[in-house]
């Protein structure tokens, strides 16, 4: 075990470190929030991002604790379930895959209704409760669709390779990462919302300008029905090969200046420009083996069937150990990620000021994008250092504004 968790975490430093930005960063100059938020839209965004973070925290907590009790401490019920999908293992390792998945949506759908419900009362969420909960139940059923090829690959693994499963187990990994950023534009995000290509105009032309002088190829750009859902604005990039593209809510294209729009952008643009989504899926090819070798390591000291450990023929009962050590390792791979993804998104934000010359518009956007999304411009250093996935707010204004001065990287 200590030497999986060592190898895990030089893993994880290693591909850290070869895969993140080469090139200097703009430091950010110091940006008080009070200069750019008002003392309102600062409570209003602490008040609701507050209690948000802690129904997200709860939520988290309650999986792993329902996780643990079907791996640990399950009820007769559970174990009479387990004894009959034991008659036809991969089989009932999808079963029972599937069912986990089912019951961690179900055990934690009240902190999820809650938070739906603040969203709504705050503005944020434009869905009534029936048309959220029809996207739950997609959610749900695509998470036990996965968990269910999961639950099966995991138990035939185990069958076929029960002192090396992890080998194969990262093969299965890094193959269905590729898989799922390959498809998941074309075959899963249909099923939440509509996607139009941007017609000729002056926005496409926008795209297709910064693309020529950046010299990428961007795929299809494409408009998303995102009002329907929020009030919030995004946009995004997805995809590889055939299927890569850039994905511009609507609210942001209807409501927003062009100035603004164009370094959302040009931001987009910069994520082809130095290939993020494939060194992003580079990093996870590093740490799969690794990471996977500790998913069985812990998997092996949380497994109390005694099919892990040689003592009987691997089979279902051995999913749910499975399922908590992968959840673990996981969110420890994710958090040890987000360093990465902070700079990578930094990187990209320097791009738009390159790509744009217009530090203004590019701090209004930011200024629109925390008040319109209610982000917390400065939220607790120790959470964001944990989750954080993107600079902050007020890094960003702050980045905007030494841009503006005349800064450069380097000096």
């Amino acid at each position: 075990m200590p030497l999986a968790i060592l190898g895990a975490v030089v893993a994880a430093g290693v591909a850290t470190f070869l895969l993140r930005p080469r090139s200097e960063l703009l430091q950010a100059a110091a940006a008080d929030p009070t200069a750019y938020f008002s003392r309102s839209e600062l409570d209003r965004a602490a008040a609701f991002r507050g209690h948000q973070r802690l129904i997200g925290l709860g939520g988290l907590a309650v999986s792993v604790a329902t996780l643990t009790l079907i791996a640990v401490g399950p009820g007769r019920g559970v174990r009479a379930l387990m004894q009959r999908a034991e008659r036809r293992p991969i089989f009932g390792g999808a079963a029972v895959g599937a069912g986990i998945s089912l019951a961690i949506t179900i055990s934690g759908l009240p902190l999820s209704i809650w938070g739906h419900e603040r969203a709504v009362d705050a503005g944020l969420s434009t869905q009534a409760l029936g048309a959220w909960l029809l996207d739950v139940a997609r959610s749900a059923s695509i998470g036990a669709v996965f968990a269910a090829v999961g639950g099966g690959v995991a138990v035939a693994l185990v069958r076929r390779f029960p002192r090396r499963w992890f080998v194969p187990a990262a093969g299965a990994v890094a193959s269905f990462a590729v898989l799922l950023v390959y498809l998941q534009p074309v075959v899963i995000d249909p099923l939440f919302n509509r996607f139009e290509p941007v017609p000729q105009g002056a926005l496409r032309g926008d795209v297709l300008e910064f693309a020529d002088r950046s010299g990428v190829e961007v795929g299809e750009v494409y408009r998303i029905d995102a009002s329907r859902r929020t009030t919030g604005i995004n946009a995004y990039v997805g995809g590889l090969g055939h299927t890569k593209r850039v994905v511009i809510y609507d609210n942001l294209i209807d409501d927003f200046p062009e100035s603004q729009v164009r370094s959302v952008i040009a931001h987009e643009l910069g994520h082809f420009k130095h290939r993020d989504l494939p060194r992003g899926l580079l990093w996870v090819l590093v740490v799969a083996l690794p990471g996977t070798l500790l998913v069985q390591r812990v998997a092996e000291v949380i497994d109390r069937s005694g099919q892990l450990c040689g003592g009987r023929t691997p089979g279902p009962a051995a999913v749910p150990a499975i399922a908590l050590s992968v959840a673990i390792v996981g969110f420890a791979l994710s958090c040890a990620a987000n360093p990465m993804s902070r700079a990578v998104e930094a990187r990209a934000d320097q791009y738009a000021l390159e790509l744009t010359g217009d530090p203004r518009a590019f701090v209004a956007l930011d200024r629109s994008l925390a008040t319109r999304n209610l982000s917390d411009p400065d939220p607790p250093r120790i959470y964001q250092a944990i989750f954080g996935t993107h600079p902050t707010a007020v890094e960003r204004i702050g980045m905007g504004r030494a841009w503006a001065r005349g800064e450069r990287p380097g000096e």
